[in-house]
């Protein structure tokens, strides 16, 4: 048969292989150069330096961490700061804080201090009792504590007096605090009953209530007996404790003493404050701001001997020891050449736009210009530019020969020579655009202050609440509508609008007729890049030792021309919270345009109106700002503005304000009468930009009177001919739909004739938007204390 012969298969076809594959026999393997294992010993070579560059990033993680953590318990690290607040008025913090600090210092009861070393725990505690009922100092304390923990007794958990253990300021306490961001958290349980059984029962009932209110990493502690503390202060020597974004990208201390040193200038003095630094290096070059009060300069900072060592040892480099006992490790002054300015406002020059003496040249080409302008003569409101006049074209209507002859009679809102010579050079026109423009706005944006109260009986009072009341539900239910005086010329009223074809295409130059308050500001050239160059310069500080006092060092801080009256508020027995002073960063000082993205807190109904003062709390800073709501368009360059803050969506406040670098929270406060004051809105920084440009909308509406197919006559928009033919170039559209254009006037009362694109039916109303672009207003005083 076949012998010994092996079988021999049908080869496969390799039409469909590559050319390569085909022709992989001719190739000589050795001169190739290309061992047969190549692919395979890349893929292994890949996967170990993954393995490795992996293994480095861990190693990196846990050396860091490893340093944190020795950093924030040893001696070098800073006391860890407990903020005790209580969640309803049943709640006993002063007892709770008495007995930590007891306890933690294993002393015969007597506290000298709210922070106490403990050698047993080998740790350092500060424990601060918030105030039940001052939202101001609560939130104050809650942007330096390292634990948050909230008081909860046991009594308020099965009493049936009300449904819930947190009462309505303990709420409003949790929503201000979730919107700072929170730090770690923790819940304490007191005056417990003596069973086991009953006090395990509370502590799953407190866990249970609280699960919604706070993070999932919250600790439970029961805090009645000495073994429970015991419990809770070993647990939190081993807590990783974490810290709101924004808080660790400045420098800060909080102080344990304040005290004033008067100066020879009348009026100033010098500020000096004693605590720890925390969170980064603190140049003496660095200006600093005093929750509430500024920004300043520094003098000199002391490295003075830590009070609250957790092992009495002599040091051995103190340089001096002072009068009172304080020894002086180390001092750092300032270098002149090297020192940030304190600048807050931008000096404008007066002659920065004065140009030098022309040529020759440009004398003839001016003379050359201005024959050929000579032709049509324009008439602009006052501040208005050539750009302004842009959408002021000549137009005309071949439909009609009487159109053609209104036109050439100043149609539109072109004027002619004739007009022109009519209203007279003595510039009382122009005043009466300035005072008709100003009183409009008083009337529509309501961005007049309520008048002095003072001067003004309850009844009137209450009059002017229900006023704006009914303005912000008017502007809710018919939002941009305005009426048109009858006493008044359209033309001059809104004589600082303009109509725009579309407002997401139309152009709007951001550089044109900037008001006074431009001047006194800074911007950027390109702020991503700005933030990302200052971030890089303070993590320099933190890699030197030069001029730098280091990082949980005991310091002592001399801040420079600070207001005596302002300083003695500060140092004022009666003040119940630490004096906090923070590093700023480079810029943060001067003052800029803020845009914040802020949203209207569901605990406050009363009304917000654009350009009322209000409190602006931003990251450490406290400042009184007169912000500009606006809407945010994501595929649009203008934005909409808005009179009041409504309920319910997010909107964006303009404010004139010192710059600050993003991530940062806002909380927004609203002062009154007699009380403390309410958390109006929430929110957080979005950007800093002055060329954001904000239009204020204003529509005029009118009815038609007679009604053929496209055409209508219209009435009440206008109440004179002159004012149709100012206004024929805008464009007019209807609630119904419908585009339309003024096609000639009607009578001697305002009525008008307009062609639409579409049937127009007898019940729709006509309307026309004028824009015009609006500013935050700046505040009379930046500071409050």
């Amino acid at each position: 048969m076949g012998g010994g012969r092996a079988q021999v298969n049908k080869a496969h076809k390799t039409r469909f292989a590559s050319k390569a594959s085909r022709h992989a026999h001719k190739i000589d393997k050795v001169r190739s150069g290309k061992p047969e294992t190549s692919h395979r010993a890349a893929v292994k070579g890949a996967r170990a330096a993954r393995i490795q560059q992996s293994k480095a990033i861990r190693d990196k993680k846990r050396a860091a961490l490893l340093k944190e953590k020795r950093s924030s318990i040893g001696s070098h690290g800073a006391p860890r700061v407990i903020v005790l607040v209580g969640l309803s008025s049943s709640a006993n913090v002063g007892s709770l804080a008495k007995d930590l600090l007891t306890f933690a210092e294993g002393g015969d009861g007597r506290l000298r201090s709210s922070t106490v070393a403990s050698p047993t725990y080998k740790l350092r505690t500060t424990v601060l009792q918030a105030p039940y009922g001052d939202l101001t100092s609560c939130m104050e304390l809650a942007k330096v504590a390292d634990l948050l923990a909230f008081v909860l007794p046991a009594n308020s958990l099965y009493s049936s007096d009300s449904s819930s253990p947190i009462d309505e300021f303990g709420s409003q306490c949790l929503s201000i605090f979730r919107a700072m961001g929170l730090p770690s958290t923790a819940v304490f349980i007191r005056d417990l009953p003596a069973d086991n059984k009953s006090r395990q029962e509370l502590k799953k009932a407190a866990a249970s209530f609280l699960s919604a209110e706070l993070p999932e990493d919250c600790k439970i502690y029961l805090a009645d007996t000495k073994d429970d503390l015991h419990k809770f202060m070993w647990l939190f020597k081993e807590q990783h404790l974490s810290s709101p974004h924004w808080r660790n990208q400045r420098p800060y201390v909080m102080s344990e003493q304040v005290c004033i040193k008067p100066d020879d200038n009348t009026g100033l003095c010098t500020l000096l404050v004693s605590g720890y630094l925390r969170a980064h290096n603190l140049s003496v070059n660095q200006l600093v701001h005093v929750s509430g009060a500024g920004d300043f300069q520094l003098g000199q900072i002391d490295v003075l001997k830590d009070p609250y060592p957790l092992s009495e040892r002599k040091s051995s480099d103190v340089m001096e020891t002072e009068d009172n006992g304080i020894q002086i490790v180390n001092t750092f002054v300032p270098d002149s050449s090297n020192q940030e300015p304190l600048l807050v406002e931008n000096v404008p020059d007066p002659l920065a736009g004065e140009q030098t003496w022309p040529t020759e040249e440009d004398m003839e080409e001016a003379n050359i210009n201005n024959k050929e302008r000579k032709l049509v003569k324009r008439k602009l409101p006052r501040g208005t530019s050539e750009y302004q006049a842009a959408w002021i074209v000549d137009d005309t209507d071949d439909e009609d020969n009487d159109s053609d002859n209104d036109n050439q009679a100043g149609s539109g809102m072109v004027i002619d020579e004739q007009d022109h010579a009519d209203q007279g050079s003595d510039g009382s026109d122009i005043d009466a655009v300035s005072h008709f423009t100003e009183k409009f706005d008083e009337e529509t944006v309501g961005d007049t202050e309520m008048a002095d109260e003072e001067n003004l009986t309850k009844e009137q009072i209450e009059a002017e609440i229900k006023k704006i009341k009914e303005a912000n539900a008017e502007d809710e239910e018919f939002p941009d509508e305005v009426e048109t005086p009858l006493d008044v010329p359209a033309k001059k009223r809104f004589a600082q609008y303009r109509g725009l074809k579309s407002f997401r295409t139309s152009s709007w130059d951001p550089k044109e007729s900037l008001p006074s308050e431009y001047a006194r500001i800074f911007a950027f050239d390109n702020f991503t890049r700005t933030q990302k160059h200052v971030l890089a310069k303070m993590a320099e500080l933190d890699g030197g030792t030069k001029d730098c006092a280091l990082v949980g060092s005991y310091v002592r801080l001399y801040v420079t021309n600070v207001p005596t009256d302002i300083a003695s508020k500060l140092c004022h027995p009666s003040r119940r919270i630490p004096v906090v002073v923070s590093g700023l960063l480079q810029h943060e000082s001067k003052m800029s345009v803020l845009h914040f993205s802020i949203k209207k807190h569901d605990s406050y109904e009363a009304p917000i109106k654009s350009k009322e003062p209000l409190i602006f709390n931003v990251g450490f800073r406290q400042f009184i700002a007169r912000p500009l709501f606006s809407s945010d368009n994501i595929n649009c360059n203008k934005h909409k503005m808005e009179r009041f803050l409504h309920h319910g969506r997010f909107s964006v406040a303009s404010v004139y304000a010192p710059i600050c670098f993003p991530p940062l929270p806002l909380i927004v406060l609203k002062n009154r009468d007699g009380e403390q004051p309410a958390i109006a809105a929430v929110g957080s920084l979005k950007s800093v930009d002055p060329d954001r440009i904000i239009l204020k909308k204003i529509v005029l509406t009118g009815y038609p009177q007679r009604v053929s197919k496209l055409k209508a006559i219209v009435r009440y928009m206008f109440h004179n001919p002159e004012d149709v033919k100012w206004f024929k170039p805008v464009e007019l559209w209807t609630k119904h739909g419908r585009r339309g254009r003024i096609k000639e006037t009607v009578g001697t009362h305002g009525a008008m004739k307009c062609i639409f694109n579409s049937s127009i039916q007898q019940h729709d109303t006509v309307c026309m938007s004028l824009f015009k672009r609006a500013y935050p207003k700046w505040p009379e005083q930046l500071y409050q204390v």
